[in-house]
């Protein structure tokens, strides 16, 4: 097996230029992101560089570009911040050594196969999930959009300190955010396959800053200050027996987000290139990175959408796209560091606010309520508890009500399909021959009919059906539809089939093979009714049940061969 992505260089200068182009619009938000993590801002381009080059080197979406993203920010701040509030001195190496173990998790992800199953969840969970990350981004950038340090307790700490935030505003901070804003909002469609808006915006408030408000004494304009050229320095992995508990469920929430993250960025890519990724490939091309990246100081990262789309739209069409991206940024982090030094923090931060309100699902937000509101209370409740809980727990909850809504629904329809008959009509569909043999036998045969999948939802249908005729002789279970038959179900058939058994009627199973009959014969079921009782025909299920019931009623009929030859039965309930 390939370990590594295949890479050529048949396209090599629409790689290169998609690379190229890819690293225009990375590097702002690099920046940004290192910013608004906490972790400084060379964190985040060296989180840029590795993730980059390493999910592009070992990954499975050979036009994926990867880098710190929105939700994965999001995660990292969070990270930083409750490790450093608990060991100021060990924290951040510690936040580092959270995302190593999150690139752990990926890799273990990829390796059991579990990539076709992680974006399995339900849109409407992904869109609350994914709205309530823009709802986190837009808040955190509050304090930095005016000119304030960020106020410790997350979302919840800026909605308290927001009356102090505004009171102390710095306008002059202010005005490059919102200058920073105007610029993305109104960018020209046509000029961003030309110059990112990211970039322009950067330039310009950057400019801005060191020309014209450059005597401003009212306040020192934040900046990012100096970046160091040259390597990172290595972080080696470090655990504390107090938060050990904590680091561990912070990687996986990390692992799971980004891989979520990442996934449904190679879907988008697989759309705009006609291919199909592989999914567990990436996983553990995506695990790698993050696990360099940490050890590196890095902020991790995963599949980004707006690089991704930029790139293959400039002709990046493989992981050579995404090796190029990754050198141009380490050319910029060796020798060009130094000229970053003098970004406003405010242009940065506008720069995150744009991504968090870009992130927030504004279009199935407008449409959700119509849909559906149960659909709509799932959205709106994911999104609070993003916000102001846990982002797994968001998912998680997430998760459960729609299953538990899509049970009940298909409880709904399934009950419908179990139905038990003792006359022809028109519930079940019978052939002539069929609903002859069940007309003679004059109400003694019980026909069982079950078809579809039975879940666990169908056993109390399966109860009440069985339930509602009491007087028969024989009762024939008909599985013959039956593709999937879950272990609540079987418990309920078999919980009917011994009552009639007990009873002393005769039990036909008609119809049951594969998995169906065999998980039949692993609860026993076998034992209670005879073998040349198992059958694989209706009619015959049907015409034995006859014979039984003529047996059992003391009519001399020894064998019957068609409906035809038998007398008719009388009434045997007078």
């Amino acid at each position: 097996m390939r370990i590594t992505n295949q890479i050529h260089f048949r396209n090599w200068q629409g790689d290169i230029l998609g690379g190229l182009t890819a690293a225009v619009v990375a590097l702002p938000m690099a920046l940004a992101f290192g910013i608004a993590s906490g972790a400084g801002a060379s964190a985040g381009l060296w989180g840029a560089i590795l993730v980059g080059f390493f999910a592009a080197l070992f990954g499975g979406t050979p036009s994926l570009i990867s880098e710190p993203t929105g939700p994965m920010t999001v995660i990292v701040t969070a990270v930083i911040a409750g490790l450093t509030a608990s060991d100021p001195e060990n924290g951040l190496a510690m936040a580092f050594t959270v995302v190593m173990l999150a690139g752990i998790f990926q890799i273990i992800f990829g390796m059991l196969r579990l990539g076709r199953y992680i974006t399995m969840l339900p849109y409407n969970v992904i869109s609350g999930f994914m709205t309530g990350i823009g709802v986190i981004l837009i808040f955190m950038q509050i304090a930095p959009f005016l000119g304030q340090e960020t106020p410790a307790g997350g979302v919840i700490g800026v909605i308290r300190n927001l009356p102090t935030l505004i009171a102390n505003t710095n306008p002059w901070e202010m005005a490059l955010g919102i200058i920073t804003l105007a610029i993305l909002f109104l960018y020209p469609v046509r000029l961003k396959k030309v110059f990112p808006p990211q970039l322009i915006a950067l330039v310009v408030g950057t400019i801005i800053s060191l020309t014209l408000l450059q005597g401003v004494e009212v306040r020192t304009i934040a900046t990012i200050g100096e970046i160091t050229p040259g390597l990172p320095q290595l972080q080696m992995p470090t655990f504390s027996a107090a938060n050990i508990r904590l680091m561990f469920v912070n990687a996986m929430v990390l692992g799971i987000v980004g891989s979520i993250d990442c996934l449904l960025t190679c879907l988008v890519s697989d759309s705009l290139t006609r291919t199909e990724h592989k999914s567990n490939k990436e996983l553990i091309g995506q695990g790698i990175a993050n696990l360099i990246t940490g050890l590196c100081g890095g902020v991790a990262g995963s599949g980004a959408t707006t690089a991704t789309v930029v790139n293959i739209q400039a002709g990046g069409r493989t992981a050579l796209s995404g090796i190029s991206r990754a050198f141009v940024l380490l050319i910029v982090i060796l020798w060009a560091a130094p000229l970053t030094s003098g970004i406003p923090l405010a242009v940065l931060a506008g720069i995150v606010l744009k991504v968090g309100i870009n992130i927030i699902d504004w279009g199935f937000l407008k449409r959700v309520h119509k849909i559906s509101w149960k659909a709509a209370g799932i959205v709106y409740s994911v999104v609070i508890l993003t916000v102001f809980v846990d982002l797994m727990v968001a998912v998680a909850v997430g998760v459960f009500i729609a299953n538990i809504l899509t049970i009940e629904r298909l409880d709904q329809l399934q009950s419908n399909s179990v139905k038990a008959i003792t006359d022809a009509d028109d519930q079940i569909v019978l052939t002539e021959e069929e609903k002859q043999v069940l007309d003679l036998a004059n109400g003694r045969v019980l026909l069982f009919h079950l078809s579809g999948p039975m879940i666990f939802g169908v056993a109390k249908a399966i109860a009440r059906e069985h339930s509602a005729i009491a007087n028969y002789d024989v009762l024939i279970v008909d599985l013959g539809e039956v593709p999937v038959l879950g272990v609540t179900s079987s418990l309920a058939i078999e919980n009917a089939i011994q009552e009639a058994v007990d009873a002393g009627r005769e039990v036909i199973v008609v119809g049951a093979t594969g998995k169906v009959k065999h998980r039949l014969e692993k609860l026993g079921i076998a034992g209670l009714i005879p073998g040349h009782h198992w059958m694989g025909d209706r009619l015959a299920a049907l015409q034995e049940g006859l014979t039984i019931v003529r047996h059992k009623n003391l009519y001399p009929y020894e064998s019957y061969e068609t409906p035809d030859e038998a007398a008719p039965l009388p009434n045997l309930a007078d």
